[in-house]
């Protein structure tokens, strides 16, 4: 059975058959390129199952997910997806290696999502995650994300104030 039927075959989707799911893409690129696909297609269902799906194979193989980082920047950008492709590239992006060449795009749109209390709280942590990230390389951005982070902790939620506690005691 393919990637695609497996994510729409429960009414439902568990994070055991996401993990199984996520299991079976990494075991090629082939399988890996047809979760990636899903994850990136104008069915909104499909899509939104893909990305916990893809999460959890990026952790797993951190290497397969590094031809598409662009797109994951790209998608983090944009506004007219489902909360759960923003949160799931935001995860991703946290947590791999970004290259050189999308560090303007990503610190432009990471911090536009933590400036946005209209976005998933979730989405702003995981964006202050990428920013500290991003912070390592070019230092200068540190005290633009301490000021953003000083500025919003007193009335956000717990991921947020968690994650800017953290970052804050780093930088």
């Amino acid at each position: 059975m393919g990637i695609k039927n497996q994510l729409l075959a429960d009414e439902k989707q568990s994070r055991i058959a996401a993990m199984r799911i996520a299991d079976h893409a990494c075991s090629s690129r082939e399988t890996f390129d047809e979760l990636f696909n899903c994850f990136i297609s104008g069915d909104y269902r499909l899509a939104q199952r893909a990305a916990h799906s893809l999460t959890f194979a990026a952790q797993k193989e951190p290497e397969l997910i590094k031809p598409y980082i662009g797109i994951l920047v790209k998608r983090l950008g944009r506004e007219d997806v489902h909360d759960a492709i923003l949160r799931n590239s935001a995860r991703i992006l946290e947590d791999v290696i970004i290259p050189e060449e999308y560090h303007g795009e990503l610190i432009d749109t990471a911090f536009k999502h933590v400036r946005n209390t209209q976005t998933a709280i979730a989405i702003r942590a995981f964006c202050l995650t990428i920013l500290y990230n991003l912070t390592l390389i070019y230092p200068e951005l540190k005290n633009e994300l301490r000021y953003e982070i000083q500025e919003r902790i007193d009335y956000e939620g717990p991921a947020f104030i968690s994650r800017g506690r953290k970052i804050l005691a780093r930088i």
